[in-house]
């Protein structure tokens, strides 16, 4: 069963967070939906732990890698949270 928090404690908890909802989401091991929720949910808490100067932190980009954060920005650009000028590169 994934277990997601609401609030982390440092950046790196959050990226392992962040890859182990992907990674079950890609497994067919959450639904879409839930996917979704997850995601926003996490952004809504600890938006300053993901994002910072209109990009993906730097320990998100070298935990997370650019096929995971690809995903979590599409979710975000598709429910508003962040806008087509950021970008994971």
């Amino acid at each position: 069963m994934l277990e997601v928090k609401l609030f982390y404690k440092t950046q790196r908890d959050l990226a392992n967070s962040v890859n182990q909802i992907v990674d079950a989401y890609w497994c067919s091991d959450i639904s879409e939906d839930d996917f979704i929720r997850h995601v926003s949910a996490i952004y809504l808490n600890n938006s300053n732990k993901i994002i910072k100067q209109n990009g993906f932190t730097t320990i998100l980009k070298q935990q997370c890698g650019k096929r995971r954060l690809d995903v979590i920005e599409r979710i975000l650009k598709l429910n508003g949270f962040i806008h087509d000028t950021q970008s994971t590169g």
